[in-house]
C-alpha cells in the first residue's frame, strides 16, 4: 500500500471510529462486539440493505479494533434487471469507507418457483466456496432480532417441531464453515439508524414489500401484533426458553448417537444398537434423522413424516427394507442397518 493510500485509510478508520461517539451507536456496537467475540479472520455477507450495511460498519470497526482481516462479498443473483448495477453501487459506497467489496455472480438457470429459498442456497454456496478458498472459518450474516421473530412464525405455519422453531441461532455450521449472526439480538430499527448515520442511504429490495412471499406476510402480521401490544422482550424470553429446552434434547441426541450407533467404512454404513430406540420419542426422531443425513451424505435432514413412518416400521415389523434420503434402511434380526444407496 502506498503512503498516500495508507494515510487515506487511517483517515477513514478515524472517521469510522468517531461514529462511536454517538451514544446509541456505541451501545449497539458493544452489543455486537459481545455477541461476535471471535479472534479469527472472517467474511461478511453484504446485500446493500440497511441490515447488511450496518453489519459492514460494525464488522469494520471490530476488525480495526481486533486487527483482523475482514473480507466483504455481495452476491449478484441476477433476479432483477438492476441487480448488477445495485451491486456495483454498493461496492462504490463501501469503497469510500475503506471496505473492499467483491461481487460474486450467480450464473446459470434461474428458477420461477421457490425463488427466495433457492437463491439463499446459492448465495451460501458461493460464500462458503470463497471461505474455503481463503481458509476462513467464519462468515458473518445480517440476520437480526426481527428476523428471529419472523422465522419463528414462518416455522409455525410450516408445522415445524421445536428444533425448527428455534433454528435461527447465533451460530450454525454449513460445510464446516461457521455462519455467525452477531446481530441476532439487535432490532432492525437500530440497524436502520446506523445505516443512515454512516452511509446516508441503502438499497430497498422490492421483494421485501411483495406480499406474495410468506416472509412479507408474516412481517406485516408482526407489525399488526405490535400495534396490538406484542411485547418483543417477552417474546424473546419465550424463544430463549425454547432454545434452552432444545439444547437439552440436542445433548441427549448426541449421547444417543455416540453410545448407540456404529458408523464404519468411510461413513457408508451404520448399525443402530437396540438401545438406540429406548430413548424419548424426540431423541429417537432426531438421532435417526442425523444418521440418515450422515450416511446419505445430505446437508438437510429428510422430512419428519418420512422419518416417523420408518420409526413406526422399526417398532411394528420384524424385518423390512426401504430407501430414504440416499440410504437403504434394513431391519434384520432386530438390528437396523443403514447403507449408502
Amino acid at each position: 500500500m502506498s503512503l498516500k493510500n495508507s494515510n487515506a485509510s487511517k483517515k477513514t478508520h478515524k472517521f469510522l471510529l468517531n461514529k462511536l461517539k454517538d451514544r446509541r451507536t456505541l451501545k449497539i456496537y458493544k452489543k455486537f462486539e459481545n455477541e461476535l467475540a471471535i479472534n479469527k479472520n472472517f467474511i461478511v455477507a453484504v446485500s446493500g440493505g440497511p441490515d447488511s450495511l450496518a453489519l459492514s460498519f460494525l464488522s469494520k470497526i471490530y476488525s480495526i479494533k481486533k486487527s483482523l482481516d475482514a473480507k466483504y462479498f455481495i452476491v449478484d443473483h441476477g433476479l432483477r434487471k438492476n441487480s448488477t448495477t445495485e451491486a456495483k453501487n454498493v461496492q462504490k459506497k463501501l469503497k469510500n469507507f475503506s471496505i473492499k467489496l467483491n461481487i460474486l455472480t450467480w450464473r446459470g438457470f434461474k428458477p420461477k418457483k421457490n425463488i427466495q429459498s433457492i437463491a439463499r442456497e446459492k448465495r451460501y454456496k458461493l460464500l462458503c466456496d470463497r471461505a474455503k478458498k481463503y481458509r476462513i472459518e467464519n462468515i458473518l450474516v445480517g440476520h437480526h432480532l426481527d428476523d428471529l421473530f419472523e422465522n419463528f412464525f414462518i416455522r409455525i405455519l410450516r408445522g415445524s417441531g421445536l428444533q425448527g422453531l428455534v433454528s435461527l441461532d447465533r451460530e450454525t455450521q454449513r460445510n464446516n464453515i461457521n455462519l455467525i449472526r452477531p446481530l441476532i439480538n439487535i432490532e432492525k430499527d437500530d440497524l436502520v439508524y446506523i445505516s443512515k448515520l454512516v452511509f446516508k442511504s441503502y438499497i430497498i429490495d422490492p421483494s421485501n414489500e411483495d406480499d406474495k412471499f410468506k416472509r412479507v406476510k408474516v412481517r406485516n402480521l408482526l407489525k399488526e401484533l405490535s400495534l396490538e401490544g406484542l411485547d418483543k422482550n417477552k417474546f424473546f424470553s419465550t424463544i430463549k426458553n425454547l432454545k434452552f429446552a432444545n439444547q437439552n434434547i440436542k445433548f441427549y441426541t448426541k449421547k444417543n448417537l455416540e453410545e448407540n450407533v456404529t458408523i464404519f467404512q468411510k461413513k457408508q454404513n451404520a448399525i443402530l444398537k437396540e438401545n438406540f430406540f429406548s430413548q424419548s420419542e424426540e431423541v429417537i426422531f432426531r438421532s435417526f434423522g442425523e444418521v440418515i443425513k450422515i450416511i446419505g451424505k445430505k446437508y438437510y435432514t429428510v422430512r419428519g413424516k418420512k422419518i416417523d413412518k420408518i420409526i413406526d416400521l422399526v417398532k411394528s415389523k420384524s424385518s423390512f427394507k426401504v430407501t430414504l434420503g440416499g440410504c437403504v434402511i434394513k431391519k434384520v434380526n432386530e438390528t437396523i442397518i443403514l447403507s449408502k444407496e
